[in-house]
């Protein structure tokens, strides 16, 4: 099995500050259905009562997520994220009970132990090199008793995603290849390259387990008939799951 390659940090910070014009437009006009249709409901249900809850956010970007968090009651959101203009463009909608760094999830080392009740990764752990990295830090500053909610791509989508197609151009299966060589994968998102890092189930579940997490839940989101009716254009998440999230918690 190959392991994620060493792929240099400073390409994969300047392909995200590229994107992130286009992604806090898209973040601030609500347009993005795969986030409001799909993936916010199990996010939001999984954290549950967050009133009074110290929160982490790890890839915050443009701190969209941070404020919905306050707006239920979270006491303090801290988002941090390695694209300062993520940072500049989420300070600007601050209030007194979110605050945002620039900062690597991987080296947490500016935060104290079993310092949050609550921590996120919402699609920001199949952007990291070394995720194992960011479950180490993140289990040493969780409360005992705390979440860690993760969101990523499924596994099954991350080895190669695309569609096989009819000769019309009709959708007839999602290409499932290459599953067990973990390695980088290459895309395009918002009309920019984008790297992001395929590793199997296996290899997601191990890792949380031999960190000391307790899994408790795991939610592959898809839509009912009705939310369909409301989101089109996320058809295919009924066909074949998209996304994946993990909810984990420290032991007491």
């Amino acid at each position: 099995m190959k392991k994620a390659d060493s792929v240099d940090q400073d390409t994969l910070n300047r392909e995200w500050c590229e994107m992130a014009p286009a992604w806090i437009k898209e973040s601030r006009e609500g347009i993005n259905p795969t986030r409001t249709g799909l993936l916010d409901a199990p996010m939001l249900s999984s954290c549950g009562n967050v009133e009074g809850l110290n929160i982490l956010d790890c890839g915050c970007g443009e701190g969209r997520f941070c404020r919905m968090l306050v707006q239920r009651g979270a006491e303090f959101v801290l988002g941090i994220d390695l694209c300062p203009s993520m940072i500049e463009a989420a300070d600007e909608s601050r209030t007194d009970r979110d605050k945002y760094r620039v900062a690597d999830a991987r080296k947490l080392d500016f935060l104290e132990t079993a310092s949050f009740d609550i921590c996120i990764s919402y699609l920001n752990q199949c952007d990291l090199p070394d995720f194992q990295e960011n479950c180490r830090e993140v289990f040493r500053v969780l409360k005992p008793g705390g979440r860690f909610i993760i969101a990523n791509l499924h596994p099954m989508r991350s080895a190669v995603g695309g569609w096989h197609r009819s000769d019309d151009g009709g959708k007839l299966h999602v290409i499932l290849d290459e599953y067990f060589v973990e390695t980088e994968r290459h895309w395009k998102m918002l009309g920019s390259d984008f790297t992001n890092f395929h590793r199997t189930l296996s290899t997601y579940i191990r890792c949380f387990l031999r960190t000391g997490f307790i899994l408790k839940d795991l939610i592959e989101p898809t839509l009912n008939k009705f939310q369909l009716k409301s989101f089109p254009q996320l058809s295919d998440e009924v066909r074949v799951p998209n996304f994946i999230i993990y909810v984990l918690s420290k032991p007491c």
